[in-house]
């Protein structure tokens, strides 16, 4: 029963290194993670596993986090679903692109750390921090 409480979060990264250490560290604060490695697997993997907040990548193979983010606000099932990009990908022009596709917030890697993350998804979760 207790896990029916847990937030569910669906993390996207292609670097299985990082996403590892993310994944230990979201578990720890008590979420239930489910962990994909491109895009193609993020779009099955929301409409299955239905996440509270997805932490998506930017850079992937096959499908971008961008296309991900765009097919997930046109998908009613999805549309609602919290999305942090969480990406290398610094420029102006890559936040006003995941801003105006509908992003909830835009994070940049060299930028931030993990406990920033985790602060920031409580945040969108309505959680206390």
């Amino acid at each position: 029963m207790e896990d029916q409480q847990k937030k569910r979060i669906l993390l996207v990264e292609d670097d299985t290194s990082l996403a590892s250490v993310y994944r230990a560290r979201l578990e720890i604060e008590g979420f239930a993670i489910r962990e994909v490695h491109n895009g193609e697997e993020a779009l099955s993997a929301t409409l299955e596993f239905k996440p509270d907040l997805i932490l998506l990548d930017a850079m992937m193979p096959k499908v971008s986090g961008f296309d991900v983010l765009d097919l997930l606000r046109n998908t009613p099932e999805a549309a609602k679903v919290r999305i942090i990009m969480l990406t290398a990908l610094s420029q102006p022009k890559d936040r006003e692109r995941a801003e105006g596709l509908g992003v909830d917030e835009y994070m940049v890697k060299s930028q931030v750390v993990i406990g920033d993350v985790v602060a920031r998804v409580k945040h969108h979760l309505g959680l206390a921090a």
